[in-house]
């Protein structure tokens, strides 16, 4: 009996401590495998032609590289800075008076109207000022992957980084379309160049938890009126 207890015991033990584990787990870098092969896009049909200059694989014998076909990388300056603000004043003043008296009647004396008169006054007055203001400043730089050639030469690109130390994974994704007359030496555009941008950067782990707010809190918030 005094083994059976014992052996419950142990299994409790080790129960709880993976349970502590698993509450405490420090969140993975999704690696790419080196055996995943990267999606492509399948490649126009070559013309038979027997010539030897390819117009689908032309790259330019003196100049510097450049993306311009599937596959190709470039590196991605991230200069993002929007700042907004809005200010609004009203006000409303309005005031009248009335006044009214009666001094005289037929057959009726004139002392008798010593009390008899009217008078008001009526005030309305409004106030109100608004303000709103937001700044938003990111920068950094990523090296993307050229996804897509669109018809007119555009190039769709997408990038991602992740970068894990101990219990935080710091997660940076881009995309969007760059026109080649943008890209500048070096293989480098700006991303204020950059059509439909498309930047997320996010944190997994102890520190993107401190962040949030917890289910029941959560839960309260949104039942509460006020």
């Amino acid at each position: 009996m005094k083994a059976l207890i014992r052996t419950a015991a142990a299994l409790a033990a080790a129960s709880l401590l993976a349970g502590c584990q698993v509450l405490n787990a420090p969140p993975q870098v999704d690696v790419a495998e080196p055996t995943t092969a990267m999606p492509v896009a399948q490649p126009a049909p070559a013309v038979n032609n027997g010539a030897i200059f390819q117009s689908a694989q032309y790259r330019p014998l003196f100049e510097d590289h450049r993306a311009r076909l599937v596959g190709d990388t470039l590196t991605v300056q991230i200069v993002e800075k929007v700042s907004a603000s809005q200010k609004s004043t009203s006000s409303i003043d309005k005031s009248g008076e009335l006044s009214g008296g009666v001094t005289a009647l037929p057959l009726v004396k004139s002392n008798s109207f010593g009390r008899a008169s009217v008078a008001g006054t009526s005030s309305n007055t409004f106030s109100g000022k608004g303000s709103t203001e937001n700044t938003n400043n990111f920068s950094g730089t990523i090296t993307a992957t050229v996804t897509g050639v669109l018809p007119n030469g555009h190039l769709l690109i997408a990038g991602e980084k992740q970068i894990g130390v101990n219990h935080n994974v710091d997660v940076l994704r881009f995309s969007g379309q760059v026109d080649p007359r943008a890209i500048q030496p070096g293989n480098t555009v700006p991303s204020a160049q950059i059509a439909n941008v498309r930047i997320e950067h996010r944190g997994r782990g102890a520190q993107a938890e401190a962040q949030g707010i917890g289910w029941l809190a959560r839960f309260f918030l949104n039942v509460l009126p006020i």
